[in-house]
């Protein structure tokens, strides 16, 4: 019998989330020491997000560079409560938690107590090699520690997550299946080689084949020139740089640039 999914709180495709990239956070080296600066600046991102009319919102603390591996510190899982709440007290658009780099458990407190739609985690299942040194994916725990919470929110989850390299033998379409079939996530993240650059559509559409019953988001590199190039049969795309001040990722969002992503992903979403 199979296991029930979450659905994707999205009643059309490709759907459209736009990132909120939060400004270093209490306990990383960039932090700045005003909590009131960082939720205003989510309180800007949001509405001009909102504002444009996207799908959905994800928040993470990007600015938190350079991440932990692991498990943050109490002060970062505080100071992103609070700003995802503030974020949920913005929109009523479905929310999203990032924990960088792959702190998932943290992500699923944060979803359980405001509000969240679902949250994202670059290393499910398997081992990524990265920045931060191996990451080993522990879905076994994730889904376990979602149901104790009782946090109606998805797990989505990177292929082969962009700043890593997977172990030498494991193919993308492995990986994928993995992802789905054992790790149980309910969408599945292709991104191309870092923030901001492109997804190569043979990519996407090799995860597509490999399981096509899974949602599949694009997950870095979409602009309004390359969305018409992605294959069909998206659950929809992740959108954090192109929608930010002058294409830059950890900047603030530019509302004309939102509203530009919007009316292209529209145009798309009506031929499809």
């Amino acid at each position: 019998m199979p296991l029930p999914r979450h659905p994707l709180p999205f009643s059309h495709g490709p759907a459209l989330v736009g990132m909120v990239h939060l400004p270093p956070l209490p306990g990383s080296p960039g932090w700045g020491g005003s909590l009131d600066a960082v939720l205003e600046a989510v309180e800007a991102d949001v509405a001009a997000l909102h504002g444009a009319g996207v799908d959905g919102i994800m928040v993470e603390n990007f600015g938190d560079i350079p991440f932990l591996p692991g498990a943050v510190g109490p002060e970062t899982v505080a100071a992103l409560t609070r700003a995802v709440a503030a974020a949920r007290a913005a929109t009523d658009r479905p929310l999203g938690v990032n924990v960088l780099r792959n702190d998932v458990r943290s992500a699923l407190g944060i979803a359980a107590v405001t509000g969240a739609s679902f949250v994202r985690v670059n290393v499910h299942t398997g081992t990524m090699h990265t920045d931060q040194g191996p990451l080993v994916g522990r879905a076994w725990e994730t889904l376990r520690v979602r149901a104790t919470l009782g946090a109606p929110c998805g797990i989505w989850a990177d292929v082969h997550v962009k700043h890593a390299t997977p172990v030498p033998g494991e193919t993308l379409e492995d990986a994928a299946r993995d992802l789905w079939e054992r790790g149980l996530a309910d969408a599945l993240i292709v991104s191309g080689s870092g923030t901001g650059r492109r997804t190569d559509p043979a990519r996407i559409r090799r995860v597509q084949e490999a399981v096509p019953e899974a949602p599949v988001w694009v997950g870095s590199g979409v602009d309004p020139d390359t969305l018409s190039t992605l294959p069909a049969g998206l659950a929809g795309v992740i959108v954090g740089s192109w929608m930010q001040e002058a294409g830059r990722a950890g900047s603030r969002v530019d509302p004309d640039r939102a509203v530009q992503m919007v009316e292209v992903v529209g145009r798309v979403r009506s031929t499809t």
